[in-house]
């Protein structure tokens, strides 16, 4: 029987970080786990063990816009978007989508499109996703706080590409972070229904 696409994909990412040893992979679940207050935590996926960076002010339990952390939840992946012109689409299941110089994300929680894709120019509070450094070149969005959508309980939540500094993975302002060989990986490897559990240690 012939494999299939994701399966042989596994097999490359375990081949790829694991020295040749085959892994038991779930397609399916995300785990990030993190001390309280680390900005940086291990994401668990395909049978392989990642570190990556989250917010600033760590995992919080009850996240609010602005506050730097990142949200403890179990949720889907929505969408993923890349640049066009800093790399080609990643392979992946999940619906895709190559990102535009006027596309944005509501971040002010008193208007109908907060937490929401929009096209600039936006008069509002917004995150601009056409960025100069490489974070949003490649990124999941994290169905947290969208179904539905509560105001001031934090907006932009995303699984994107982490800044490398001297001391290693960057704190993101809430969000989740690979550096982007890994976020590639885990992409092509991820189920439809793909989920992702943020917790505490």
């Amino acid at each position: 029987m012939r494999a299939t696409r994701r399966e042989m994909m596994v097999g490359a990412v375990a081949v790829a970080t694991s020295g040749g040893a085959r892994a038991q992979a779930d397609p399916g679940l995300i785990e990030v786990r993190a001390a309280k207050a680390a900005t940086t935590g291990a994401l668990r996926f395909a049978g392989q063990t990642w570190p990556c960076a989250l917010g600033r002010a760590g995992i919080a339990l009850d996240k609010r816009e602005g506050d730097g952390a990142t949200p403890a939840g179990r949720f889907a992946l929505r969408r993923v978007f890349y640049r066009p012109d800093r790399g080609l689409a990643p392979l992946t299941e999940l619906p895709i989508t190559a990102l535009t110089p006027n596309d944005g994300w509501c971040d002010a929680p008193g208007e109908a499109a907060y937490n929401r894709l929009v096209r600039l120019p936006f008069a509002a509070s917004h995150a601009t996703l056409w960025r100069e450094d490489h974070l949003y070149d490649l990124m999941a969005v994290i169905g947290y706080n969208d179904a539905p959508t509560k105001p001031g309980a934090g907006s932009a939540i995303f699984l994107h590409v982490a800044a490398q500094g001297l001391g290693g993975l960057e704190s993101t302002a809430g969000c989740v972070a690979l550096p982007i060989a890994n976020l590639r990986a885990l992409l092509a490897v991820a189920a439809p229904d793909v989920e992702i559990d943020i917790a505490l240690l």
